[in-house]
This record gives C-alpha cells, sequence and structure tokens, in this order.
C-alpha cells in the first residue's frame, strides 16, 4: 500500500490536507536521509585513513566533531534558508 490509497467506503473523495501532510512527512525523511548520507561520507572520507575493522581514538574523534560540525553548518543554513522564504511570503502577501 502507498499510503495515499482511499479508505473504504470513502465514496471517492481525498482530504487533501491530510495528503499534503504525508507528502511534507516523506520529503522530510527523504531529507534527513540525504543529510546523514552524505553527512557519512564526508567524514568517513575526511576521518578514516585506514579502514579496518575498528577505529583508532583519534578516527572517532574526527568522525563525532565532523559530523558535530556539518550538523551546525546545515542548521545554520536551513535557518537562512527559512528566513529567506518567510521574507518572500510575506512579501508576496
Amino acid at each position: 500500500m502507498d499510503g495515499f490509497s482511499q479508505p473504504p467506503g470513502s465514496g471517492g473523495t481525498v482530504d487533501k490536507g491530510q495528503i499534503m501532510d504525508q507528502v511534507k512527512t516523506q520529503i522530510a525523511l527523504a531529507n534527513a536521509q540525504e543529510l546523514l548520507q552524505k553527512m557519512t561520507d564526508k567524514c568517513f572520507k575526511k576521518c578514516i585513513t585506514k579502514p579496518g575493522t575498528s577505529l583508532a581514538s583519534s578516527e572517532q574523534k574526527c568522525v563525532e566533531m565532523c559530523m558535530d560540525r556539518y550538523m551546525e553548518a546545515w542548521n545554520v543554513v536551513s535557518k537562512a534558508y527559512n528566513a529567506k522564504l518567510q521574507m518572500e511570503r510575506n512579501r508576496l502577501t
């Protein structure tokens, strides 16, 4: 089931608000997955010089700091982007 099917007996009516909420949730999930994947790739390439069965303490610390910085940068960009969107919405209304 795709999550967008109409419930039995709905008579063909679709709650557009509910569908929009589902779409927004799916987009947020996809964005979170993409963020995690990019962060993992970048920090692995930066910090893990000799892959093995375990991480050296310096590699662990590097990955931790890299992920923290990546999240901080993402949050700054996200806040600036959202502020810009809000300004545009206010300008259009």
